[in-house]
């Protein structure tokens, strides 16, 4: 009786080894995920891309201010992000002339070598010419309050301009109105005072608009 239960057993051990041998198996490699990691820079200028494309220059501007100052930043890497910088500030949709003077400037005196400095100081004398001119349009006699508003306003100027545009109640075209609006003068809400602008946003959506510090 025993041989017969010992053999019972030992053939139960076997199959259950063969069970287990046959459900593990060799072992599949897990599916792991790749992540891409993005560094400020590359971020940082692609970011500024997207908003310029966007017809947001002057939020573009503002996001390149922050990533100039990024100590991760490599001397190339913060000498391409200024000069960048100058470029859009004199770009059409800028509104800072003597901004891009300064930062074509700073290419050329803190990054001489690299290949930023070559495109800044070939950019740099377009720049200083229209610096030039509206100067002269500021200082002229012969200018309307509404083109010494626009001077100041294409030199970087802006409080200036606004002080100026309150004070003689001149009414911007859509293009500076969207920009204050961009850079933050402007606001879109219904608690502030004084007078309203009304401004077509890029997607064409209408904007009744006020100062920001008005009835804060």
């Amino acid at each position: 009786m025993l041989r017969p239960l010992l053999f019972a057993v030992a053939s139960a051990l076997v199959l259950g080894a063969c069970a287990s041998s046959t459900s593990s198996g060799p072992a599949k490699p897990e599916a792991t995920e790749t992540s891409v990691v993005v560094s400020p820079f590359n971020l940082g200028l692609q970011t500024a891309d997207e908003l310029v494309a966007a017809g947001n220059t002057p939020t573009a501007i503002q996001r390149l201010m922050q990533l100039v100052g990024d100590t991760s930043l490599s001397p190339q890497q913060r000498s391409e992000v200024l000069h960048r910088l100058g470029q859009l500030s004199i770009s059409p949709t800028g509104y800072d002339a003597e901004g891009a003077v300064d930062y074509f400037n700073e290419v050329l005196r803190d990054f001489a070598t690299t290949a930023a400095a070559k495109q800044s100081a070939a950019a740099l004398p377009a720049a200083e010419a229209a610096v030039a001119v509206h100067l002269a349009t500021v200082e002229s006699v012969d200018s309307t309050r509404s083109d010494k508003f626009l001077a100041l306003f294409n030199l970087g100027r802006h409080q200036d301009a606004i002080d100026l545009m309150v004070a003689n109640d001149i009414l911007p075209g859509n293009e500076e109105l969207l920009a204050m609006y961009q850079i933050g003068y402007l606001c879109d809400d219904s608690n502030l005072t004084g007078r309203a602008y009304s401004v077509s946003d890029r997607d064409g959506t209408l904007r009744s608009l006020r100062f920001c510090d008005f009835g804060k």
